[in-house]
This record gives C-alpha cells, sequence and structure tokens, in this order.
C-alpha cells in the first residue's frame, strides 16, 4: 500500500481529477456552485448575521455590482400602512447590503429582495441533523434558516451574478439583503432611502407545499392585539378567595363578555367583508381570532385581578387598517357598556403591531413575465396563493407603489413554525436561480413604458 504518494501517483490523481472535471457540463458545475454557496451561508450563521451578510457582499462585488453595506436603526424606519408597538420592534442598528448591477435608464428596472436572518438559535434545537452543516439527503438540503430565508438569499445573489454573466442590455437590477424577522424592517428602510424600481421580486421558499408552482401575489392585512379586562379582589385577607368568590368580580367572567362581543363582530365582517380571490381558496375574506387568555399565572384558588386576551384579525387588501381597529374598538366599548362593572372599568384594547394589504393582479405585465419564466422552468403554469397573510410582498406596494410579487422552492420543517429538520428541495432551489435570471433577462431587457 503506497501510504505517501509518488509523483507518479499524485500526477495520476490530479489527472483524473482534471478529467473529471471537464466531463461536467456547465450546468453540472454551476449547480454545484449553487449548493456551496448556500452551504457556506448557512454555516456562516453561527458566527452572526454580520458573517452571513458579508458572503453576499463579497459574492455580488465579484460579480461587478456596485456594492454597499448601509446601515440603519429599525426603530427609526419611516412607515406606511404599518406600525408596532415598542415592545415588538427590533432592536439595535442592522444592516442592509444594497447590490446595484448598472444598467440602461431606458429599460425596465428590478427590484429584488430576501432576508439574511433566521430564528434564533436556542440551547436544544432538537434537530437530528447538524443544522449548520448543509446536509444533503435524498434530494433535500437541511440547514437552520435555509428556507427562512438562506434559499431566497443565495437564489437572487446568483440569479444576478448570471444575468451579469450573460451580458446584453438590460435595465438597472438591484439586490436587497434586507433583515426581515422581528420587525427587523430592512426592505422599508431600503425603499425609504431611495431604493426603487419598476417593479419588485420578493424571493423567499414557498411554506405552503406548493413550492415553484405557485406565485405569491396576494397578502391579507393583519393586526394584532391584546385586550386587558380588569376584576376586583373579593374584602378579604386570606390567602384562599374561593369562599369569597361571589364578592369579587372575576375578570374571566368580563372576558367571556368581551370574546362574544368579537365573535358577533367576527360573524358579521364575515358576511360582509369579502374578496374573490380569499373566498374561492377558503370561503372567508376576513376573521378574528382570540388566540390566548392569560391571568398571570395565580394560585387556582384566588380570583386574578386581570384577564388578557390576545388575538389577531386578518382582512383583505383594499380595506384600511384603521377602519378595522375601528370596528374592533366599538365591540369592545359596547360590550363594556352594557356591564356594569365593565361600564365603570372598561377594559383596555393595545394594538401590537399591524400591516395593510396588497395585491399584483394577475393581469399586471409583471405577474404575467414571472409566471412565464417560472413556466419554463416547471412544464406547467404557476397559480396564485392567496393565503400568505402579511407576507413581505406587500413592501414594496405599500411602501412605494411597486408592483411586486414573491416566489421559492418547495420547502418543510421550518423553524419559524416551531418544527425542526428545516429543508429546501434541491431542484426546486435550483429552478428557481433559474426562473429568476429569466425574469431578470425578459424584463429588464424591454423597454420602460
Amino acid at each position: 500500500m503506497c501510504v505517501q504518494p509518488c509523483s507518479a501517483c499524485q500526477s495520476t490523481g490530479k489527472d483524473q481529477f482534471l478529467t473529471q472535471i471537464a466531463a461536467e457540463s456547465p450546468v453540472d458545475r454551476q449547480d454545484a456552485d449553487a449548493l456551496e454557496f448556500l452551504r457556506a451561508l448557512i454555516a456562516a450563521q453561527p458566527a452572526g448575521e454580520g458573517a452571513v451578510q458579508e458572503l453576499v457582499r463579497a459574492r455580488l462585488e465579484r460579480s461587478g455590482c456596485t456594492v454597499e453595506a448601509r446601515p440603519y436603526d429599525p426603530a427609526a424606519v419611516r412607515l406606511v400602512g404599518e406600525f408596532a408597538a415598542e415592545s415588538a420592534q427590533a432592536k439595535g442598528e442592522r444592516v442592509n447590503v444594497i447590490a446595484r448591477l448598472p444598467g440602461d435608464p431606458t429599460r425596465r428596472s428590478m427590484l429584488m429582495f430576501a432576508h439574511p436572518d433566521s430564528e434564533p438559535v436556542p440551547a436544544e434545537s432538537g434537530w437530528t441533523l447538524d443544522p449548520f452543516a448543509g446536509v444533503e439527503r435524498n434530494g433535500r438540503l437541511y440547514g437552520w434558516g435555509v428556507a427562512d430565508d438562506l434559499a431566497g438569499v443565495a437564489s437572487g445573489v446568483l440569479a444576478i451574478e448570471r444575468a451579469a454573466k450573460a451580458g446584453g442590455a438590460l435595465g438597472e437590477v438591484i439586490l436587497v439583503s434586507a433583515p426581515s424577522k422581528r420587525h427587523a424592517r430592512g426592505v422599508a428602510a431600503a425603499l425609504h432611502d431611495g431604493v426603487g424600481a419598476d417593479a419588485s421580486l420578493y424571493l423567499h421558499p414557498a411554506e405552503s407545499g406548493a413550492g415553484l408552482g405557485e406565485i405569491k401575489a396576494f397578502a391579507s392585512g393583519q393586526l394584532e392585539f391584546r385586550i386587558t379586562v380588569p376584576g376586583r379582589l373579593p374584602p378579604t385577607n386570606e390567602p384562599g378567595h374561593t369562599a369569597f368568590a361571589h364578592l369579587a368580580v372575576n375578570p374571566l367572567d368580563k372576558a367571556v363578555m368581551i370574546v362574544a362581543a368579537l365573535r358577533a363582530l367576527d360573524a358579521a365582517r364575515g358576511q360582509r367583508v369579502t374578496h374573490a380571490a380569499l373566498q374561492a381558496a377558503v370561503g372567508r375574506s376576513t376573521n378574528i381570532l382570540v388566540s390566548a387568555l392569560d391571568t398571570g399565572g395565580g394560585k387556582l384558588g384566588r380570583v386574578p385581578r386581570e384577564a388578557v386576551l390576545g388575538g389577531a384579525v386578518s382582512f383583505p387588501p383594499g380595506e384600511a387598517p384603521e377602519a378595522v381597529q375601528s370596528e374592533i374598538a366599538a365591540a369592545v366599548a359596547e360590550a363594556c357598556a352594557a356591564d356594569d362593572w365593565l361600564r365603570e372599568n372598561p377594559a383596555q384594547i393595545e394594538w401590537i403591531s399591524g400591516v395593510t394589504g396588497a395585491e399584483c393582479p394577475p393581469e399586471h405585465p409583471f405577474y404575467r413575465c414571472v409566471a412565464v419564466a417560472v413556466a419554463a422552468q416547471t412544464g406547467s403554469q404557476p397559480h396564485v396563493n392567496p393565503m400568505h397573510t402579511s407576507s413581505d410582498i406587500r413592501n414594496p406596494m405599500v411602501q412605494r407603489g411597486i408592483p411586486t410579487v414573491g416566489l421559492g422552492g418547495l420547502c418543510g420543517d421550518l423553524t419559524h413554525n416551531g418544527r425542526t429538520d428545516e429543508w429546501i428541495d434541491v431542484a426546486d432551489y435550483l429552478r428557481t436561480i433559474a426562473a429568476v435570471t429569466g425574469v431578470i433577462r425578459d424584463w429588464c431587457a424591454a423597454p420602460r413604458a
């Protein structure tokens, strides 16, 4: 057995390696590179968001883009049709990586965006695989944040790179790797800091199970709220309240009245507020969901001081969030007015966050361009999924009036949804890159209207 290879062995091994590389088609090498870049993004995460963004920046610069890392404060970003309570806002400075592929100003421009930030890594992830190794099995690539949204970031970087290599006359192409989670507001910061285009593409794997077969072109609005319902303790210093319960005002009893009022409003809105796309998909266009009840975790034999209800309301594009807020406030006020205790001690509403709905109609030229590019890769026409409530596609539309759609490959088991072993379908990831490249080539080659 040869322990130290002689020069002949080394030469033979090198020749075999070069022969193997030469035998691979350009497409094979391109796909292998795409997977390696995605693995690199996955592996960089333990070093922090900055390490991921540095890989993105360096690759885009090598592609011929003009790139800048632009810091911003999420709390200082001016918002349109959106809000978040201070408790829900991201804290501390963040950085957008903004790349521009220069183009002909007489041709159509395009903005792409995706988010490099993923869920915080807990001490025990529950994963059966190394979250940062980029393991590939049975056609799936596993990794922390791979579907939310590193595959989207990688797709945009590689598509702009391929479009640049192909050459030809194009309008400007912009890519923003923009932090998004927990109201990081990266794309909103970029939009209000001068970034804009004739159309916009949000790159994020499809969480519905449809993969590249669907286009995100519709996003309902959503408001999240808390309602604090006060009570009154019984007149006793005894640690147990059960025997005195009839002398107290139990906030749970009053909370039931508030819930009943919200249910009545929900039923009325369900009949009155309709949108054809939502009605066709699920038979309902708006919902009020009461999802939480908290009394502070006190002892079972004591009356709580207050009860806090938590919930959310979804509503279709075209309905203003302020109008929805007013309806909910009126329903709660009416319930309070009908009760002797709540009339004097009314429940208080706290609005936690809110976003406006938006849509890009299928007849829009940009939607048609994206649909053609997707069909060229999948062999079938994509469909619109109208169930992406508060999707980030709303940002360019609501903030700047830029028509926007989203697309991405098949994925599953997202950490964001409380699952483990998050994955992206390898074939769909590669098709996404090709489809986005096609969108750039087709949309940006056409003259501006």
